[in-house]
């Protein structure tokens, strides 16, 4: 997809009904299916966290990053994400923690950045997190410096794909649930995306559906 097609079209997305749950609920591994539903009791203790969704021009064309995290004892190592991270007392708000995150982990300076809008927050159960997700745009090509010590690697994903339906697969995968479970994926070359960020994925896709 044409960045600057995708540039003119993405102000619409902020006047649209979220698709939220009904999103969600594509992506979600089936022991989540219910708790999405009903509601889940440990969110009022959940420590929060915020991520950045960033679509940029590579190329000339519309590029969504994620990160592949850092094997580490832990939850969420080795998983792929987008950047962000938990809250800090220096955060004002929420888009702060996300910026600040986005900074730390890829070297992309806030300034660079445009948030378009917040998206619907997933609650994390293993880890007790509920993850806020803000939309970014960069009009420029970005060049990413990694905070090694917890990322992996990056990856670049042009927007057509994230907008094909063709990479989403069930897949047998040990969760923090149970091991060996088929849960819903998206297959990016190589790489499996499930979880909250295959959650959040699934809205964004939507929204986007939308508006372009």
């Amino acid at each position: 997809m044409n960045f600057n097609h995708f540039y003119k079209a993405i102000q619409g997305i902020v006047s649209i009904d979220l698709p939220a749950k009904s999103a969600h609920l594509k992506m979600a591994p089936i022991e989540r299916i219910a708790m999405i539903k009903d509601g889940f009791d440990d969110i009022k203790t959940a420590r929060e966290a915020a991520v950045m969704m960033l679509i940029y021009p590579k190329n000339t064309i519309a590029h969504l990053v994620l990160i592949v995290r850092n094997s580490y004892p832990g939850v969420h190592s080795s998983q792929i994400a987008f950047p962000g991270g938990k809250v800090e007392d220096v955060d004002i708000n929420l888009k702060e923690t996300a910026l600040r995150e986005t900074y730390e982990e890829i070297g992309i300076h806030p300034s660079k950045i445009q948030i378009i809008r917040d998206f619907s927050s997933v609650y994390i159960p293993p880890s007790n997190f509920l993850v806020h997700p803000f939309l970014g745009v960069s009009a420029t090509e970005l060049e990413f410096t990694l905070q090694v010590t917890e990322v992996a690697e990056i990856i670049e994903i042009p927007l057509s794909i994230l907008l094909d339906d063709n990479i989403i697969s069930l897949k047998i995968i040990d969760t923090s649930y149970a091991k060996s479970r088929e849960v819903p994926t998206f297959l990016i070359g190589e790489h499996v995306v499930w979880g909250a960020t295959a959650m959040m994925l699934s809205e964004l896709k939507d929204s986007l559906k939308m508006i372009l």
